[in-house]
């Protein structure tokens, strides 16, 4: 059972959420609240493993909210779910600790999904945010006309396949089901890619795959 704390100053937004989350057999709402200060209180007493985070609330903002969880609940996994799909917000979040950046109108089943790969490890975004990340990766790549990132030891060609389908953004089971391996498989080649490359996250291999000219066949 993926257990969620959804963090929101709109009833209305909590709600909804609250009535999606309940079709769902494998997802239990553990709490909901309307500021950053009760998020940060909320998630120490429940110890949730994903945070549904707000990012403009009176007080304490989602920015902040995120830092102070994450300080002291490490594990937990927060997802910033905002209106506000801006280099602004999504940048200081991500500084802050969050795993993954979704706007408001994300379709259900995809925010269902967004939930479930943040709990399993993953880093869900929306699309038209990891098309920018990837597309500055791009700009900042062909500006410095750098070269290939990829530091020794050299990746193994499975690794170099995996890599390439995470700069497109595919989940873990997307990729396994391209690759005809098992999602276990795909876990840890990601999880070798992280140790070689020195990256600690799903974005910055997919930056560096883009940065690297590593696209999938």
């Amino acid at each position: 059972m993926i257990r969620v704390l959804v963090v929101d100053d709109q009833q209305l937004v909590r709600m909804g959420l609250r009535m999606l989350f309940e079709q769902a057999a494998d997802i239990e709402i553990l709490g909901e609240a309307d500021n950053g200060a009760e998020a940060v209180r909320l998630a120490e007493r429940l110890a949730p493993d994903v945070v549904l985070m707000d990012l403009r609330m009176p007080g304490m903002d989602g920015i902040t909210a995120t830092r102070r969880i994450l300080a002291a609940r490490p594990a937990a996994r927060v997802v910033a779910l905002t209106t506000f799909d801006d280099d602004d917000h999504l940048y200081p979040v991500l500084g802050a600790g969050a795993c993954g950046f979704l706007v408001k109108d994300t379709p259900p089943a995809e925010l269902l999904n967004a939930v479930r790969r943040a709990a399993d490890g993953e880093a869900p975004f929306s699309r038209d945010t990891l098309d920018r990340i990837v597309a500055q990766a791009v700009h900042t790549r062909s500006a410095s006309d750098a070269g290939p990132d990829i530091p020794a030891p050299a990746i193994t060609p499975r690794e170099r396949e995996v890599l390439g389908l995470l700069g497109v953004g595919l989940s873990n089971k997307e990729i396994a089901d391209r690759l005809h391996l098992g999602v276990t498989t795909v876990k840890t080649h990601v999880a070798s890619l992280m140790t070689k490359t020195g990256r600690d996250n799903r974005i910055r291999l997919a930056v560096l795959a883009v940065r690297a000219g590593i696209t999938p066949d």
